[in-house]
């Protein structure tokens, strides 16, 4: 059973899109994290996590409002944002992460998905950081997806502000509502003292998501590329290190071309396009292949917003993005 699951694990991380392999990563920590909370209880049996060792090895890992620990630790702003110990604590993240990173990735494109959610979490920490070691003046610890996972949710709002949600026992509510109340909260948390570094960290993370896409629509600086290219050197690194021990070396990718087929002109929007060449009038979307139609509405994204769209062409990315 234990190779099945593995197996399956394997597939989905290798064929899904970005949002599922941060909930693979995430929920993968979270199982690591208990089954080590598990042997320390076992260790010591009848002894709270907070005496048998286990919350000073959680620390290890958690982000720090103490500068020294931060110093001396460099990784936490990193495995901070994908640490979870409580149950709950990581399905509320992840159902978010899911729907409004569908959302996201659907817009503007699956390669913007992690480094808006690794950038929103660094901000996230910084907030976190000078929150509880400025305005406050203690030393604690934060841990959790929240600050990433904010900055995706401000950004779905600002991309599709009118983008439909059917809620529970609610109905159908426009995104930039919900996203306004989740907002809400989190300053209710801040003005009655109740995890306020907590609270900071989603703020912050919430207006770098606001800041990286108003980069992407005015033309600024696309920060998917360097973070991306940073990932993928990471990737090589370590694939290399794995084939020296293993003896099993990359391979090169063979891509199959069709000799009869014709050449496709390409062009990539910075707002993420699908990369195939699109149509320029409006009268014409209609008339577009399926991908084409999809390309030529995000460039109309880009250039007019979101609301410029006719309710057909909301429709119409709206079942796009659910392909």
């Amino acid at each position: 059973m234990v190779t099945s699951i593995w197996d399956d694990l394997k597939r989905e991380f290798s064929s899904g899109n970005m949002i599922t392999r941060l909930i693979i990563i995430n929920v993968a920590v979270f199982v690591v994290i208990n089954l080590v909370k598990l042997g320390f209880a076992i260790t010591y049996p009848g002894i709270s996590p907070f005496e048998n060792g286990f919350q000073d090895f959680l620390h290890l890992f958690c982000m720090s409002s103490d500068g020294w620990f931060l110093l001396t630790h460099p990784w936490i702003p990193i495995t901070s944002m994908f640490l979870h110990e409580g149950f709950w604590h990581i399905v509320w993240n992840m159902l978010f992460l899911y729907w409004f990173g569908k959302i996201v990735g659907g817009f503007i494109g699956d390669h913007h998905v992690v480094p808006l959610y690794l950038l929103s979490g660094l901000v996230g920490g910084v907030a976190f950081y000078l929150s509880d070691a400025l305005i406050y003046g203690d030393t604690s610890f934060a841990l959790g997806a929240s600050g990433a996972v904010n900055g995706i949710v401000l950004a779905s709002a600002i991309i599709a502000p009118d983008y439909i949600m059917r809620l529970l026992f609610i109905g159908d509510v426009k995104l930039k509502y919900v996203v306004a109340v989740l907002l809400f909260l989190n300053l209710i948390s801040i003005a009655n003292v109740s995890n306020t570094g907590g609270a900071f960290a989603h703020l912050g993370g919430a207006l770098f998501g606001w800041f990286y896409i108003y980069q992407l629509r005015s033309g600024g600086f696309d920060m998917s590329g360097p973070v991306n290219n940073i990932i993928n050197a990471f990737q090589s690194f370590f694939q290399n290190i794995f084939g020296f021990f293993t003896g099993k070396k990359n391979k090169l990718r063979v891509e199959y071309k069709n000799p009869k087929s014709k050449p496709v002109s390409k062009s990539r929007s910075s707002m993420g396009g699908f990369g195939r060449s699109r149509g320029n009038a409006k009268s014409d979307n209609n008339d577009l292949p399926h991908q084409e139609r999809v390309d030529a509405i995000l460039e109309k994204i880009k250039k007019s917003g979101y609301e410029s769209l006719s309710e057909e062409e909301k429709e119409f990315l709206f079942n796009a993005s659910k392909k």
